[in-house]
């Protein structure tokens, strides 16, 4: 029979630490925003840009169409493609479309480059607790890039969502046989990875990443969440961890 982490670890108040992945452990936003600014310069041929109100338009049909296609450079590809025919009114050229495909590609294919001092705040951390990988977005390209990373050996759970909800964390908590009062999740965004954590009775550790996705910065959280600590960066996030127990332990 297997041993929960509660069981493993019972001097802990708390016995599971998760990790986002992009943008947390390795550089992924930048490159959507890369792609963002094409997309507007290739626009830029057919539309005013101001009067268009491009970035608003695409941001509307990436949002409109999570449900369908999920996150990740495939959903967002398909959103540029819609909204620049819409926007153009069907005049895009083939050719102008056959680009916004490779900008794609290009994301799907990039090299992963850890964010400083990653493997060592992950080396870290599992060597005090049981650590678990949440990420959510394309199932091929994560599996890529956790691959890519090199870091993959050191969580005992890798886990690839199609959205971050409460139930989510809930169910991957649990399987991990921990509970979500004794699970700190650590991430970029606080409306994906911190806000249903601390929902379910958990903690968090926010770290900001340089640039964030429109749709990620809308959350209802406080500036002064008990459960919540926010750092600059990676080499912070031990002793983050560590003073989030103190935190557990006095309540």
């Amino acid at each position: 029979m297997s041993t929960t982490a509660t069981e493993a670890r019972p001097a802990s108040a708390i016995v599971l630490v998760g990790f986002d992945a992009d943008d947390t452990l390795w550089h992924s936003e930048g490159y959507f925003q890369a792609a963002h600014a094409e997309f507007e310069r290739i626009l830029g041929d057919y539309v005013d840009l101001a009067d268009a109100h491009v970035h608003d338009r695409l941001l509307a049909a990436e949002r409109r169409n999570l449900g369908i296609f999920g996150y990740g450079a495939k959903g967002m590809v398909l959103s540029m493609i819609e909204t620049a025919i819409e926007l153009t009114a069907e005049r895009i050229s083939a050719h102008h479309l056959h680009r916004l495909v490779v900008l794609g590609k290009d994301i799907l294919t990039h090299p992963v480059e850890l964010l400083p001092d990653v493997r060592a705040a992950v080396e870290a951390v599992a060597a005090t607790h049981r650590i678990v990988l949440i990420t959510k977005g394309d199932l091929f390209h994560q599996e890529a890039k956790i691959a890519q990373s090199g870091l993959a050996d050191l969580f005992t759970r890798i886990e690839i969502v199609s959205d971050k909800t409460p139930g989510a964390y809930a169910r991957v908590i649990g399987e991990c046989g921990a509970v979500p009062e004794r699970f700190a999740m650590i991430g970029n965004s606080l409306r994906s990875d911190i806000e249903p954590v601390l929902g379910l009775g958990g903690w968090g550790v926010h770290v900001p990443y340089h640039v964030t996705w429109a749709h990620e910065l809308e959350h209802g959280l406080r500036d002064d969440e008990p459960r919540l600590l926010r750092i600059d960066g990676a080499a912070q996030i031990p002793q983050a961890i560590a003073r989030l127990e103190a935190r557990a332990h006095a309540s």
